[in-house]
């Protein structure tokens, strides 16, 4: 069989495509259920070929996390400009949207997941994830009508992903919490979240 050649434009279509469908696989199903085989059949490629674009699964992963980051911005957005939610309302529901992330199309990762990825990334790529993870929890802030100070933003990068760990991590992870309770848990810590929150915003009319 001859050889098939691509365009750049090709290939940049194909690796969007990958990245798209692999968001699209995580958010339904885990990071962690999620197979590369999965990945490159949805797109119609080879194994070969898939991994001319990513060399490992992390590689894809860390994409993937990119590709949602102006989509969870864009829905924040949204909330704060529906004029029938009040405030509260508005960050409420975009906390719980994003930590019940498999039912709303949002990849989120689990303990494992997060030791996984990141013993596998190297040093640099590691640091970029950072950066951009620290400018959506910031852009996140600035949505809500709060100045993103770096303390502001690592203590609210932490408070969110705290919650989002807990609930994925029950019972599985943390054992010796009780499962029957973990939405009570994690709608209370929200409630706590969006209360602190509440008390930095710059003084905006619900």
């Amino acid at each position: 069989m001859p050889k098939v050649a691509y365009s750049e434009a090709d290939r940049a279509q194909i690796r969007q495509s990958l990245i798209t469908s692999a968001l699209e696989l995580m958010a339904q199903q885990g990071i962690q259920h999620t197979t590369v085989e999965q990945i490159y059949r949805t797109v119609g490629i080879s194994r070969t070929f898939f991994y001319s674009f990513f060399p490992t699964k992390e590689d894809l992963i860390v994409e993937t996390l990119y590709l949602q980051q102006p989509r969870i911005i864009s829905y924040a957005q949204s909330l704060m400009e529906d004029t029938s939610l009040s405030w509260k309302e508005a960050v409420r529901k975009f906390l719980f949207t994003c930590c019940y992330g498999e039912r709303n199309g949002i990849a989120v990762m689990t303990v494992e997941e997060q030791q996984l990825l990141f013993r596998r990334l190297p040093e640099e790529s590691y640091r970029v994830f950072r950066e951009k993870q620290a400018r959506l929890f910031g852009n996140i802030l600035e949505c809500f009508g709060i100045r993103p100070d770096t303390k502001r933003v690592q203590l609210f990068t932490n408070l969110c992903l705290a919650i989002l760990v807990i609930r994925r991590a029950i019972p599985g992870t943390l054992p010796l919490l009780v499962p029957e309770a973990a939405d009570e848990t994690v709608a209370f810590q929200i409630n706590a979240l969006v209360d602190y929150l509440d008390s930095l915003r710059e003084s905006i009319p619900d």
